[in-house]
């Protein structure tokens, strides 16, 4: 079974199979090797599987593929009361492909340069470089970020203010090990809990009221 790729990872795919294949015939097998091997890292960290998106009303999904490291009550700068922040740290063999959490139109995205402490740390969500986008249900505000990491450099979100987005639609990804973080109102039903694992798209986090 063919597994889709995310496009943004072809500009290091390409230049990879390039590279193996040309050390491979110079007959620098050792040099080769090395570099299918990371050939074959970049492959995994950039695919991008199809997930079964759930069919329930007001259902809320998770943002990103990995482990609940946090739930919490907090104020965010860009929200008018607390919400409830569950962060979900990605390592470097997960998936890295985000999703939208709810479907709506996207209220505004603000992008803020940080640090790159290690994304499971706590502070990470205070002082990383991260990529903040706020989906407005038609009800309900929901905030969801991308927070680079130790090793991530490079955020990407493909979403625009003023588009409107499905439940579980792809809308950006970060590189090489990081952190999202999802901030829902209060009343929510949150149905994770700490230590658990979720896969972007298709585990349910909650449900809004």
């Amino acid at each position: 079974m063919r597994i889709p790729i995310a496009s943004d990872g072809y500009r290091f795919i390409i230049p990879l199979v390039i590279l193996t294949v040309a050390l491979a015939l110079s007959s620098l097998i050792w040099l080769a090797g090395v570099s299918g091997l990371l050939l074959l890292f970049v492959l995994n960290f950039f695919r991008d599987p199809d997930r079964a998106i759930p069919n329930e009303g007001r259902v809320i999904v998770s943002p990103g593929d990995g482990k609940v490291v946090e739930i919490v009550e907090e104020k965010d700068a860009l929200l008018d009361e607390p919400y409830r922040r569950i962060s979900i740290f990605l390592n470097v063999f997960n998936v890295h492909v985000q999703r939208t959490p709810v479907a709506g139109r996207i209220e505004q995205i603000k992008y803020n340069k940080g640090k790159f402490l290690n994304a499971s740390s706590h502070k990470a969500s205070l002082d990383n470089e991260q990529n903040a986008m706020i989906i407005h249900t038609g009800k309900e505000k929901v905030l969801v970020k991308q927070i680079a990491g130790l090793i991530a450099r490079r955020i990407v979100c493909w979403a625009k203010e003023g588009d409107n987005y499905n439940l579980g639609q792809r809308f950006g990804l970060i590189r090489f090990g990081s952190r999202v973080d999802l901030f829902l109102p209060l009343n929510a039903e949150i149905k994770v809990s700490l230590g658990d694992h979720v896969s972007g798209g298709s585990s349910i986090i909650g449900y809004l009221k």
